[in-house]
């Protein structure tokens, strides 16, 4: 029997491209399993034209996003016992008694607030108007204040529903201290613990009353605008970016790093194509070491990465890579994320630091050479419009799929030219490759032996040459034959 050459792929021994016999090799390290990627999701919903829209409103530190945490059933708003966390109209999927709808939290509403506190109340103003139902929040405990009745008459301007949440009422007296409010003139106040729950029923059952009709329904795909992270570290950016895609003030940008707590969705439309970006907190320290409001930002954050199919990563161009932005992009490819890095600040960018950042580049960044780059300026706008085609291109690399057929015929012809070194008197063969799934693609090797991970790397760098995969990750398993007994 002749022996088959060391650089060609076995095809011989699998007649047929993509039947392979996995029981005959021994699981990969990587955990990955299975061959063959699940379908993709091309089911068709029903979806109501419009989902309704229900805004919290008052005063700072009346428990405006604990009651929206009660009423989504989970601690998703950041929440701390110092007034000003929330800053931004932040919006969350919310559901009852059958009934779909949007709650919005906001920020602490003040009369004549100045700098940062007039912008998020102006957020809070927007969120009222804009809404079909608001609930009005108030501290039982403190009772009606005059900055309270300024929020009532800012309210009555809106022509919306109002319902009055007497908040912070955990006894029967305190309930009885609730009937005072009947004095803001908004009708009968609704008694709440949002913090354990007490009347939060019949507070909801009163708001699915308020609520208009529901809207005719239309069926579609499933699939809806493309979600977009934006991450990086506090003060690069990121608000401002998104306030100017938008074309409008749709969250709070102050020169204060930090501003920025709980991640907030906007659909944005760019070339004609609704994108939903997620602004989220910046990344400070790690997760472990981090306390309080920050400790909760970031799990958030993450868990807005592991929820967008491409992530914007904000880098400042006018200071140097830090190893906290190596950090946060180590954290999109570790979460197989497609990726786009906005070096952000380009109009401070002089040809002294255009030379250094170009240096820092080749040696900080060396580990994603496949990510796109953009130089923007989130400021003055400098081309934000090249923000949209690196996206899609991103998101083309991570859905691709490249043909079995022609992945071996390449991988041939790489082995063939360059074939692995020999370890311990033979070199392991590639019998068959094959793509095992993509968002993000991965690969499998069925092979005679391990590889060494350097050729691993080489691989992936031919894989690139060859097919693109621009601002995508590649995950590439071995699974190597098992050795028969």
């Amino acid at each position: 029997m002749t022996q088959q050459p060391a650089d060609e792929l076995d095809l011989d021994e699998y007649a047929e491209y993509g039947e392979v016999d996995e029981s005959d090799f021994e699981p990969d390290e990587s955990g990955l399993s299975d061959v063959d990627e699940l379908p993709e999701d091309e089911a068709v919903e029903a979806e109501a034209v419009r989902v309704p829209v229900v805004a919290v409103v008052g005063r700072p530190n009346v428990g405006k996003s604990t009651l929206v945490n009660r009423v989504l059933g989970r601690r998703q708003a950041v929440v701390e016992d110092v007034p000003g966390v929330t800053r931004d109209r932040v919006a969350y999927d919310a559901q009852w008694s059958g009934r779909r709808f949007t709650i919005v939290d906001t920020g602490g509403w003040a009369p004549d607030a100045r700098d940062r506190a007039a912008a998020i109340a102006a957020q809070a103003e927007t969120a009222a108007r804009t809404a079909d139902v608001v609930l009005f929040v108030v501290d039982v405990t403190v009772g009606a204040l005059d900055e309270d009745e300024a929020a009532v008459r800012m309210l009555r301007k809106t022509r919306k529903p109002v319902i009055l949440v007497a908040n912070k009422v955990d006894n029967a007296e305190q309930e009885i201290e609730a009937a005072s409010l009947w004095s803001l003139g908004l009708g009968q106040p609704y008694p709440v613990s949002a913090l354990h729950g007490r009347g939060s029923g019949d507070l909801l059952d009163a708001v699915i009353d308020a609520l208009p009709a529901p809207p005719p329904v239309s069926f579609r795909a499933a699939r809806g605008p493309r979600r977009v992270a934006l991450v990086g570290r506090p003060n690069v950016g990121k608000s401002s970016l998104l306030n100017r895609l938008a074309g409008e003030e749709r969250v709070v940008v102050d020169a204060v790093a930090g501003t920025t707590v709980d991640p907030v969705d906007s659909v944005v439309m760019l070339d004609g194509e609704p994108w939903l970006f997620v602004d989220t907190a910046g990344l400070r320290r790690r997760v472990a070491t981090a306390s309080g409001t920050e400790y909760y930002a970031s799990l958030r954050t993450a868990a807005a990465i592991e929820a967008a199919e491409v992530v914007v990563v904000l880098l400042d161009a006018s200071e140097p890579i830090t190893e906290q932005d190596q950090r946060v992009l180590g954290l999109v490819a570790e979460a197989g994320r497609a990726l786009v890095i906005a070096f952000n600040k380009w109009d401070l960018v002089d040809g002294e630091r255009r030379y250094h950042l170009e240096r820092e580049v080749e040696r900080e960044l060396r580990r994603i050479p496949w990510a796109i780059r953009v130089n923007i300026s989130a400021k003055t706008g400098r081309a934000v419009d090249r923000l949209a085609p690196a996206l899609r291109r991103a998101l083309a690399s991570w859905e691709q799929r490249v043909n079995t057929a022609r992945l071996n015929d390449f991988m041939s012809a790489v082995v063939r030219a360059t074939p692995h070194p020999v370890r311990g008197g033979r070199a392991p063969r590639v019998l068959f490759c094959t793509q095992a799934g993509t968002r993000p693609p991965r690969f499998v090797l069925f092979t005679t032996g391990p590889l060494d991970a350097s050729y691993v790397r080489f691989i992936e760098r031919k894989l690139r040459d060859e097919f693109g995969f621009e601002g995508s990750p590649i995950a590439i398993s071995v699974r190597p034959r098992k050795k028969r007994t």
